[in-house]
């Protein structure tokens, strides 16, 4: 077989109400959550209508990058998802796509800034479960400063920013990871502050007084998590008067998910209309097709 497959990955998500549990429990390693646990997040999903749209976020990303290698290579790469905690898993992919009869794999993760803790893990389950079937696995690593990404933030934070007050703070954020990751000399917030000086060049924004980076949507573990968190940053704000308004950049992720719809434009939104602040946030990529041609071209230089 000529053609190429690719892995594309991401963190999945339970699709219905009756997944919660086994979703929450497989993101505990295998430790079902307490009663009280479980309740809390079945509570989130119900504040933001009852179920995350990631899963058809996720499959329509898919489609759109098969599109867009169609376009460019028509029949010779064929796209298949692989999740971390949700099927279908990872190895299960890897599994089918050997079945298939494919012997090259190109893996790319839904998620612009390399991580050991993230995507190193992705790629590495692949690279582990491929090596049975002789099968190679090419990864895609980062793609924090890709052009069309920074550009379609930079597009949506004009507009966005147009609609704010004049003295509005950007706080560029992206999930948090424990603290010892970083320690060890994790490249993560260098990624996620390539990303963020890229798109404030395009606009002219200056750190610390235009913008600053911020993290959320830490595990709720004993260990430290890397911060600020977002909620501390916007308390810093208000405490400051340094501006009148709160614009949020999750360049740390690619679609509208929990982490997004809740905790930013629920939990967040509300902290800073208590604390007297404007609050908005720029557009998650999702299936935008001008992203997903030039991760398409990446697939195409990796093959």
């Amino acid at each position: 077989m000529n053609r190429t497959a690719v892995l594309l990955m991401a963190y999945g998500t339970p699709r219905s109400t009756q997944e919660i549990l086994p979703y929450y429990t497989d993101i505990r390693r295998g430790r079902a959550p307490t009663e009280e646990q479980l309740a809390d997040l079945v509570a989130r999903y119900d504040a933001i209508g009852g179920i995350s749209p990631l899963a058809a976020r996720t499959e329509a990303q898919r489609d759109a990058l098969q599109r867009a290698l169609d376009a460019l290579q028509p029949g010779q790469f064929h796209v298949q998802l692989g999740l971390k905690h949700a099927a279908p898993m990872i190895e299960t992919a890897v599994d089918d796509l050997a079945q298939q009869g494919f012997t090259k794999i190109v893996a790319l993760v839904l998620a612009p800034h390399f991580s050991s803790y993230s995507i190193g893990q992705y790629v590495g389950r692949a690279a582990e479960a491929a090596k049975p079937h002789g099968i190679e696995v090419v990864g895609i690593n980062s793609w924090a400063i890709e052009p069309a990404f920074v550009d379609f933030i930079a597009a949506d934070m004009k507009q966005k920013l147009a609609a704010m007050p004049a003295r509005t703070r950007v706080l560029f954020t992206a999930h948090s990871l424990p603290q010892r990751i970083i320690d060890g000399g994790d490249p993560y917030p260098t990624e996620l502050r390539a990303t963020a000086t890229a798109v404030a060049k395009q606009l002219g924004l200056v750190e610390h007084s235009d913008w600053d980076i911020a993290w959320q949507s830490a595990g709720r573990t004993p260990e430290p998590w890397i911060g600020p968190d977002i909620l501390i940053a916007i308390d810093d704000i208000a405490a400051q008067h340094s501006a009148d308004g709160v614009l949020v950049s999750a360049v740390g992720f690619v679609a509208d998910h929990l982490e997004v719809l809740y905790d930013l434009d629920i939990e967040a939104a509300r902290h800073a209309d208590k604390l007297g602040l404007r609050f908005s946030r720029t557009a998650c990529v999702n299936d935008d097709s001008t992203v997903m041609s030039a991760l398409a071209q990446r697939v195409l230089s990796a093959s």
